[in-house]
């Protein structure tokens, strides 16, 4: 039996083992050597005072490092806490203050009188504008930012209900981002991302960039994350040119600190739940309806009568009397058939952090295992099939400071993932699920019990697929994805040449290697499978001899061990090289100037392909006065393959003005109210050339094929002779698309961090859109595909809003939330449509991906109506009352194509909705968040009875003479209406509410005297979920088509609910 899913090769082994013990032992140990105090000043004064104790965050319990200790007026005497919170710190006497300050954090006040314990609970500030900020190629304070951004911390994401995706936990925690899932397939739940809508028909997905390198997001695992920076509008994403166009997601991983090492442990125990699948009727209502059918098309399809089931029949679907009979009226639930209750994943992470004068460390491995939800049945052939994820990551953060002015940076990560599938999987792997979705419950059970044979649709095979069957003999494939990423980093204080100056030069290698087709083999080799005629009860055989000897069929183990092969088209390279100059100088207390200047180069090639190259010459200059006026101006000088020598090159900018007005004199008034009023505008261009291909300006020859010469014989005589032909036309012309962005925002506060929030209002002018060959309005005639253009523009503007509240009682109650709102909407001004097509079917004027139907206007519901209406270009003779009275939206006359019509929205949101509200109070904390979008469509095509397919959804009522104000019409037979019949009927309101997640915990501290005895720190126990319930119109959990094979019909691996038992342990 083959049972390991993941096994990791040897070399990986000596390469993590390489990594990981020199730093997780060797620097342990220098760190325990070295006192965690930094003592700026020893006092040598005969009455002095020690004093010690533990700083500790009032929201989760948890060690605040890094806090600084000064004697409230001599700030030549201070400390900072170690990685645990602890600190020590001699004092000259014991009738002083001491002043505990660190960022993000309320500073704390504490009177010594003698004590020589003084343990702090430090409350988060939720007023100040000494915030650090990640933003491109460096950090920000909060009060100078001009850009629109959203940071999201890691402990953030760590509460998402079990969800190891970070795009997945970063739904509704990010205003401007938005999220679309689609499949709950192991290691493949990543959702779809844009920020801020689509402003392009292109690709719209943001830029990644883990700790400045591009790289995908799959890569982290959550517990190494510190922040997420999602950067929204043009100041904040131009200096990345035009990898920036459609956004930035900035991932900065954990780094160590100084003091002694502290341990954190992390783990989840996962039990996954199928989420919503589309409802079918059971066998016997699903026939009753099909009787209803038949009983309504009489008047067109007498015939129908054939097939019309006596009721007695019809009930031995559900309730048959023997074994026999339960074998020939089957009633099998696809969904509980092919699916268990659930399935279970684990997650196990350790870090350790801490670090030396020398050196600072964060090291760290993780480990995921993803169950699967299908159900084990035996095939008796030595293997288990299925889906399963394993994942193991490790990494290690080094920061080595080889003079007061170098410090030498180093990330090593590794990360080795296995996926275990079908063979030959890919993941449209339909035929695996699609049972659930479109097999009908009286065709056949999925096997049979007293031959050992597996059920099958004799009269059609295509109508009905045993998704039972063919997952169990489905062999067993195994790709394995090996990444290894390197990062050096030096950075040199130049204050010895000039004030101020700083520079950084980094270097990054990653390699991710793919190899798949490990496995089981067991293709081609065939099963016995049998269907019963319910009719007549006669039983037919596919197999009823063994093709190779003649004899009777008897199943053999005749699959074959696959060694595996490197999938060089997966197989990827990326050589990342920058030097970055930095200036920041404050002259008299009142005037901060900054400036950035830099360069980077990108070589990325996948397989034996050609490296593509990317480079960047980037520049930042801000200026800030006295705290309340800030301007910002960036720019950067983009390079493309793509283009010719004339377009290659361009340069785009931003610039942006900040004005903190509360810190304005005239604004005293409102001290006791307001916290914060802070006003932005910026302005920027951005480029793109995010569209397939390379060298779009070249024309490209490609050397194969023959082509026909001769008249005579069927497909006439070939040259003997093989040609060289034109394989893509190209264009001289085509530059780079060009993104001018707007954004205002409105920071403010209240009541002493009891509100604060921001409001952004944005547009985007999308110009010269690059328009793919096959995009483009050419006739048939032209001869090849036509070349890339700029031929396109489109206007996206919205707004979003965060409000967050945070209240604390004389209790310790502390109340918290965070609420939020994101509306975009996107309309193309210029597309290039082919003329003749009228205004309406025209992409202008409309959105991105704008949903197309056919429309009703009510049902014939007397046959005098039906005479009445418009005819239909097909079948108008296969109209009944109950039909769709469909729109004639030309007014020609005629339904026809001319008549499919804009409908709905686009597959993408216009608004989302999040409120997370949560509570801390002694050691219990816990929140719930809630979040949900609307103005979007999705279409399902979910036929009832189509092809004489026994499958009927539960859509609601259907159409008859005594309610003819039915959810839906009566499904047809035998009569075949035209295909405008179903009108828009597929075309669901995409809009849900989700319960997205919810948490309750309890945190055990060294209070606790059994915690203390293990040399525990603190342990957070907790229980939470992830999509816990949904309220929504759609048939299904899914929020869009695109996992699978695309098509809703044929549906994808369910998504699912997570309920989730974790702990955290600090030691």
């Amino acid at each position: 039996m083959i049972k390991q899913l993941i096994k990791v090769p040897r070399n990986v082994n000596s390469v993590v083992l390489g990594v990981l013990l020199p730093f997780m032992f060797s620097n342990v140990l220098l760190a325990n050597e070295v006192n965690s105090s930094v003592t700026v000043e020893k006092s040598q004064n005969s009455q002095k005072i020690t004093v010690s104790g533990t700083i500790t965050s009032a929201e989760d319990k948890l060690p605040v490092p890094g806090v600084t200790i000064l004697v409230k007026g001599n700030s030549k005497i201070g400390v900072m806490s170690d990685n645990n919170g602890k600190y020590t710190i001699n004092l000259p006497s014991s009738d002083v203050t001491l002043v505990f300050s660190s960022v993000g954090f309320k500073t704390v006040e504490k009177q010594v009188k003698g004590q020589s314990v003084i343990n702090v609970v430090m409350a988060i500030d939720q007023t100040t504008l000494n915030e650090v900020v990640i933003v491109g190629y460096g950090k920000q304070k909060k009060e100078s930012m001009v850009a629109a951004i959203s940071q999201v911390s890691g402990k953030t994401l760590e509460r998402a209900g079990g969800v190891q995706s970070i795009g997945a936990a970063l739904t509704g925690n990010a205003p401007g981002l938005i999220t679309t899932a689609s499949t709950g397939m192991p290691g493949e739940e990543d959702p779809r991302i844009v920020i801020r809508g689509a402003s392009t028909w292109n690709d719209s997905s943001p830029l990644i960039l883990v700790d400045g390198i591009e790289r995908p997001m799959n890569s982290v695992d959550i517990g190494s994350v510190e922040t997420v920076s999602v950067l929204k509008d043009a100041s904040a994403t131009a200096v990345y040119g035009s990898r920036g166009a459609n956004g930035v997601i900035l991932i900065t991983t954990k780094r160590g600190s100084l003091g002694k090492a502290l341990i954190r442990a992390r783990f989840n125990t996962t039990m996954k739940v199928p989420s919503q699948l589309p409802n079918k009727l059971d066998s016997y209502d699903a026939l009753m309806v099909r009787n209803q059918a038949i009983e309504n098309e009489l008047a067109l399809a007498p015939s129908g009568w054939n097939d019309y089931l006596p009721q007695a029949i019809i009930d031995k679907y559900r309730f048959p009397a023997n074994q026999e009979e339960a074998e020939r009226y089957p009633n099998v639930d696809w969904q509980d058939t092919l699916f268990k209750d659930y399935a279970m994943s684990y997650n196990a992470s350790l870090n350790v952090s801490g670090g030396t004068e020398f050196v600072k460390y964060f090291t760290s491995a993780d480990f995921l295992s993803e169950g699967d939800l299908f159900k084990q049945y035996s095939n008796n052939r030595g293997y288990d099939p299925g889906y399963g994820y394993n994942r193991l990551n490790v990494r290690t953060n080094l920061d080595f400071q080889f003079t007061p002015s170098t410090t030498f940076k180093v990330n090593l990560a590794g990360s080795h993932a296995v996926k275990k599938s079908p063979w030959g999987a890919s993941g449209g792997e339909y035929t695996m699920w699609d049972a659930a979705y479109s097999t009908a419950p009286d065709v056949f059970l999925p096997y049979y019990e007293s031959d050992s044979s597996w059920g099958y649709f004799a009269p059609n095979e295509g109508k009905a697929s045993n998704s039972v069957r063919n997952l169990a003999i489905s062999g067993i494939q195994y790709v394995t994805t090996t990444r290894l990423t390197t990062d050096f980093t030096l950075n040199q204080n130049l204050d010895m040449l000039v004030k101020g100056l700083n520079f950084t030069g980094t270097l990054a290698l990653d390699n991710s290697f793919v190899e798949g087709d490990r496995g089981v083999n067991d293709l081609y080799n065939d099963t016995q499978q049998k269907w019963i005629d319910p009719v007549t009860g006669i039983v037919t055989y596919k197999k009823t001899y063994d093709t190779a000897n003649r004899f009777d069929f008897q199943e053999g183990v005749k699959w074959s061990p696959s060694a595996g092969t490197v999938r060089d088209w997966s197989t990827y390279r990326r050589l990342f090289y920058q030097a970055q100059m930095n200036y920041a100088v404050n002259l008299n207390s009142k005037h901060d100037i900054t400036a950035m200047g830099l360069f980077n180069r990108n070589e990325g090639a996948t397989g034996s392909m050609i490296p593509g190259y990317r480079e960047d010459w980037v520049f930042r200059g801000s200026y800030g006065y006295s705290g309340k006026y800030f301007a910002e101006y960036s720019g950067a000088y983009n390079g493309s393959e793509k283009f010719a020598e004339g377009n290659r090159f361009a340069f785009f900018s931003s610039g942006g003005l900040t004005w903190v007005i509360s810190k304005e004199g005239f604004m005293k008034k409102t001290e006791s109210f307001m916290d914060l009023l802070k006003v932005r505008v910026n302005y920027g261009e951005v480029g793109d050339d995010s569209v397939n291909g390379r060298w779009l300006y070249l024309t490209q020859w490609g050397y194969g094929g023959t082509s026909q010469l001769g008249t005579s014989g069927e497909g006439g005589e070939q040259s003997p002779y093989t040609w060289y032909k034109e394989t893509a036309v190209g264009n001289p012309g085509v530059q780079w698309e060009t993104a001018e962005k707007y954004n205002f925002g409105v920071d403010f506060g209240f009541f002493k961090g009891l509100v604060k929030g921001s409001v952004n209002l944005f547009q985007e002018e999308r110009s010269d859109i690059l328009l793919s060959g096959g995009s483009r309005a050419i006739p048939s005639y032209y001869g090849a595909v036509a070349p890339v253009a700029n031929l396109g523009r489109v206007r996206n503007k919205g707004y979003e809003f965060e409000v967050k509240l945070n209240y604390t009682f004389a209790n310790g109650l502390n109340l918290w939330s965070d609420l939020n709102m994101t509306h975009s909407k996107n309309k193309i001004i210029e597309a290039n449509n082919p003329e003749l097509l009228p205004d309406y079917q025209k992409t202008e004027g409309k959105s991105i991906g704008q949903a197309y139907s056919y429309v009703s206007q009510g049902y014939y519901n007397t046959w005098d109506e039906l005479y009445g209406s418009t005819i239909q270009d097909t079948n108008d003779n296969q109209k009944l009352p109950g039909s769709f009275n469909l729109l004639d939206y030309n007014a020609d006359g005629v339904i026809n194509s001319y008549d499919n019509i804009p409908f709905g929205f686009s597959g993408t949101p216009q608004n989302t909705y999040n409120a997370t509200v949560g509570f801390n109070w002694k050691k219990f904390s816990g929140f719930v968040q809630f979040y949900g979008v609307n103005n979007v469509t999705r279409q399902v095509v979910l036929g009832s009875l189509v092809s004489q397919n026994h499958v009927v959804y539960d859509q609601g009522s259907l159409w008859n003479k005594d309610n003819m104000d039915a959810d839906n019409p009566m499904p047809r037979w035998l009569s075949t209406p035209s295909g405008y019949n179903d009108a828009q009927r597929h075309m669901y309101d995409g809009s849900y509410l989700r319960l997205k997640n919810a948490e309750i915990a309890y945190t055990f501290d060294e209070s606790n005297s059994s915690i203390k005895s293990w040399g525990i720190q603190n342990i957070r126990v907790f229980i939470n979920g992830d999509n816990l319930y949904m309220w929504s119109k759609m048939p299904d959990d899914r929020e869009s088509n695109y996992a699978g094979t695309g098509w809703a019909s044929q549906g994808a691996y369910p998504t699912v609910k997570r309920f989730n038992l974790g702990a955290n342990i600090i030691f």
